[in-house]
């Protein structure tokens, strides 16, 4: 896996947090202008659309991961994003009564699922069953004191 150079690092860093601090005047904006209701053309289209990309998200993490492929982390973090997206959406915009409190149900368990899915893509990438076997037979090696990179001796 290539790491980002030190320079191009940095300038991206600077830029996230310049962005997060332009943010804070834009959010109160939006809170001043806009409205306190609307009307939504394509309502089922966009809940369905992010159930799909949560789902998505948990099929490729599961995928990945079965695999021991690093890059489970990754989608596993997107999933966990998508999962409080979801939770805070069904909540705000739920009417009060038995849809609220459908809503939160609903937010428990999406918050469960994001918090399984921060704790593995924060944890130690996991080795394939390749990678194990090679270690194990380094291991064994190593107990030997065999130096595999010099020729055995003839018989």
């Amino acid at each position: 896996m290539k790491t980002m150079k030190a320079p191009l690092k940095r300038w991206t860093l600077m830029l996230l947090g310049t962005g997060a601090v332009l943010l804070v005047p834009w959010m109160v904006v939006l809170a001043l202008t806009l409205p306190r209701s609307t009307e939504v053309r394509h309502w089922s289209v966009a809940w369905i659309g992010l159930d799909v990309l949560m789902a998505t998200g948990c099929a490729a993490t599961a995928l990945l991961g079965l695999r021991a492929d690093p890059r489970a982390r990754l989608t596993a973090a997107a999933t966990a994003a998508t999962a409080v997206l979801d939770a805070w959406f069904d909540v705000t915009t739920s009417p009060s009564g038995g849809d609220l409190v459908m809503a939160l149900g609903c937010a428990v368990v999406e918050t469960a699922l994001a918090g399984a899915c921060v704790a593995m893509a924060l944890a130690e990438p996991q080795k394939s069953a390749a990678q194990q076997k090679s270690a194990a037979q380094q291991k064994s090696i190593a107990q030997k004191g065999v130096d595999p990179t010099k020729p055995s001796p003839a018989p």
